[in-house]
């Protein structure tokens, strides 16, 4: 099993798939692309991997599966010991909900706070339209936490979704986001706070 992956620093994208096979335990060969290269040699790269030309990517016994959720629905599937996904249907839903909505969503938050993990701490001045996007996400967190006891979204195990989360908490790290200013009586910052203590996490950080 070959994971191809981008600049540890910067790839939110890479990262989640990463954290999720790290969960897992299984072997695998890491191969790194270095991203944001002047002279375009990242593209040519990433394309002896990935026909889409974007990583992360996965090749594992013959296929070749690149986007991150789909990277991680594969693994939750061929790994169910890992439990990435929760057993119970009502978690298991709203747990993936909430891995498409970070998929999708909150552009603001990606493009005004870039994941860098070699950045320096530093208070930003943000827009409204960021700040719409991080009460969104402390909501959410809050009542995910509230609904299913925590210590992570969906419950007791640690899955997809928090993997899809901890670049953000990254972000909130760098850019000096304070939750309790949007909304959160202190569940989502303790949860923003576990999600970096997490062993696979500390190993990606330690890699960049």
């Amino acid at each position: 099993m070959e994971l191809v992956i981008g600049t540890k620093a910067w790839s939110t994208w890479s990262m989640r798939p990463w954290l999720a096979l790290t969960k897992t335990g299984a072997e695998f060969t890491e191969t790194l692309v270095q991203l944001r290269r002047e002279n375009g040699i990242s593209e040519a790269e990433i394309l002896k991997h990935s026909p889409s030309g974007l990583v992360p990517c996965l090749k594992d016994d013959g296929l070749t599966i690149t986007d991150s959720l789909s990277i991680c629905e594969y693994l939750a599937e061929k790994f169910p010991g890992a439990r990435l996904w929760p057993k119970d249907t009502a978690a298991r839903a709203l747990a993936r909900s909430a891995a498409a909505e970070m998929h999708s969503g909150f552009a603001s938050l990606r493009g005004e706070c870039p994941m860098d993990l070699a950045a320096a701490v530093h208070v930003a001045t943000l827009s409204e339209a960021t700040h719409r996007d991080i009460r969104r996400i402390v909501a959410l967190w809050n009542g995910l936490l509230s609904r299913f006891g925590g210590p992570w979204l969906a419950g007791g195990e640690w899955g997809i979704a928090d993997a899809f989360y901890t670049p953000v908490a990254t972000r909130f790290r760098t850019y000096g986001v304070k939750l309790s200013d949007f909304g959160d009586a202190g569940a989502a910052g303790q949860y923003y706070e576990r999600l970096l203590e997490r062993p696979e996490f500390k190993a990606w950080e330690a890699g960049a």
